[in-house]
């Protein structure tokens, strides 16, 4: 079974661990921890049963993401960290971006990180026919993963991959007078500020175009008062560095392992 990786699933995993443990004739007390454990426990299987199913090449996809063995093919990645199923966005979350690139009747998607290509496929389903999804993706092995499923989607035509460190993709693109009336960010997370900071300056994002961070709650680190990881203290500077910009306004939603949606003001 997948580790928890968000807030509330470690939470839920932490009160079943007490709930296992707790050895006490004080039946109010085991009662209460009883309903905090179903509160959190029950929630996110509720969202998925409650939100519109996954597509088969998604659904598809997402099961081939979860049977591959990718420590085994550790020696083929170029990542700096190790890859595992647990990056792939989810049910919810790839149905939020789906939802929102209808609301904002995006035609043009910029995806910084796309690991095997759920929330990419997901945008695209999304788009129009004459719509494109600009997917950066330093892993040719995962690429290729994502590609194989992309040509197995009638939508998959949409999406574009460029394999290569994403700020360089991004200065291509920029320099070719590009932009995106979405941005969704999802990759190496001591660079966040770096990506936030480009596609304002480099006006990748169109004018009333939206930026879509992920991680941004990352298993709870940004608020934790225990020792971060390196990846929680670049989150928790990245949320910080967000908050104090004047350029925008940006709401952190609870949503997975944290989803902040950002415009310019």
């Amino acid at each position: 079974m997948p580790r928890p990786v968000t807030p509330l699933g470690i939470l839920a995993k932490t009160l079943e661990s007490i709930v296992q443990k707790i050895d006490t004739t004080d039946t109010v007390l085991k009662d209460e921890i009883w309903y905090a454990y179903q509160l959190a426990s029950g929630l996110d299987p509720y969202l998925e049963d409650c939100t519109t199913p996954d597509s088969e090449p998604l659904r598809l996809l997402s099961a081939k993401t979860q049977q591959e063995e990718w420590s085994q093919n550790w020696q083929q990645q170029v990542t700096e960290v190790p890859l595992e199923q647990e990056m792939l966005s989810g049910h919810v979350e790839g149905q939020t971006l789906k939802m929102f690139v209808k609301m904002t009747q995006a035609t043009r998607i910029l995806e910084i990180g796309m690991f095997t290509g759920y929330s990419a496929l997901a945008m695209a389903e999304a788009l129009p026919e004459h719509g494109q999804v600009v997917a950066c993706e330093v892993d040719p092995y995962v690429a290729q993963f994502a590609q194989h499923c992309f040509d197995n989607s009638p939508h998959g035509h949409k999406i574009k991959v460029k394999v290569a460190p994403a700020l360089l993709t991004m200065r291509q693109l920029s320099d070719n007078g590009e932009s995106f009336d979405l941005v969704f960010i999802d990759a190496d997370k001591g660079s966040y500020i770096d990506y936030f900071n480009f596609l304002l300056e480099a006006n990748l994002l169109a004018p009333q175009g939206i930026i879509c961070v992920d991680n941004t709650l990352l298993q709870g680190e940004p608020y934790l008062s225990q020792k971060q990881s390196p990846n929680g203290v670049a989150i928790a500077q990245f949320n910080r560095h967000v908050a104090d910009d004047p350029r925008v306004e940006q709401v952190l939603l609870p949503l997975r392992d944290g989803l902040t949606i950002i415009r310019r003001v």
